[in-house]
């Protein structure tokens, strides 16, 4: 139950083909997040396996802190979590994942590291293979330079923030360059960044749908540069619009 029905956080968790783990996730996030003002979005997006049949039994009374919602066809990660934000009745809201390689208590642990609205809370994951801090690292280095901001750890969950962050998002991605834009979007917007450490341990059930081979790492990579260029585009206009305009109301 959600104390005297008010919310003030809501943590979004997208489940692409995830029946393995949600009747175990559902549990963690029972003993971990009840009770706490804490509102659950589980988002079925797009499901081809039972994942459905699990998250259909959840009723979206307003009185409980676990609520359910479907998107019909998977369109891509952030798509997901996109459509789940704008369910959030939160002040504080953000996602974490459903492979519990991001345990619910990690969600708790977060959001009381948030102290005022500026705050972006990000995890930062220990227990990873070398290969896998390697591909971390590179993309954290590329991305610092291109953009010309610090990066670390971009896609390490969960991610949470006030929701006036959200309402001024344009044009964000649909699949996983979610994560870096969010963290861009806390960057220039003056957000203070808190990271806090949290275990990764190996998924227990079913297989990550980006994560699964060497091959499905390159392809995030090309997908992931590929929107870094876009987003470097659009700085640059925004400079060139913001110093033209400036020059122009000064003649």
């Amino acid at each position: 139950m959600i104390k005297n029905n008010k919310i003030k956080y809501s943590i979004v968790i997208p489940c692409y083909n995830e029946s393995g783990n949600l009747d175990s996730l559902i549990n963690m996030c029972k003993i971990n997040l009840c009770n706490n003002n804490i509102e659950v979005i589980l988002i079925d997006n797009g499901s081809t396996d039972k994942s459905d049949e699990k998250l259909s039994k959840i009723k979206n009374d307003d009185n409980t802190f676990l609520k359910t919602f479907k998107i019909k066809q998977n369109i891509g990660y952030g798509n997901g979590i996109i459509y789940g934000l704008t369910k959030c009745k939160g002040e504080f809201i953000g996602w974490t994942h459903a492979d519990l390689q991001t345990d619910p208590i990690d969600v708790f642990n977060g959001f009381k590291k948030i102290e005022n609205k500026k705050d972006f809370i990000k995890g930062k994951r220990r227990g990873r293979s070398f290969f896998d801090i390697f591909f971390s690292i590179g993309m954290s280095f590329f991305e610092s330079i291109l953009l010309n901001k610090f990066f670390w750890d971009i896609n390490g969950q969960p991610t949470l923030f006030h929701r006036d962050l959200f309402l001024n998002w344009k044009n964000a991605p649909n699949d996983f360059s979610l994560d870096l834009f969010a963290y861009y979007m806390a960057k220039i917007n003056n957000y203070h960044i808190k990271r806090i450490n949290v275990d990764f341990p190996d998924r227990k059930f079913g297989v990550s749908s980006w994560n699964n081979s060497f091959t499905s790492k390159i392809k995030l990579i090309i997908r992931t540069l590929k929107f870094s260029f876009e987003l470097r585009k659009r700085i640059k206009f925004k400079d060139y619009y913001e110093n033209n305009l400036a020059k122009n109301n000064k003649d």
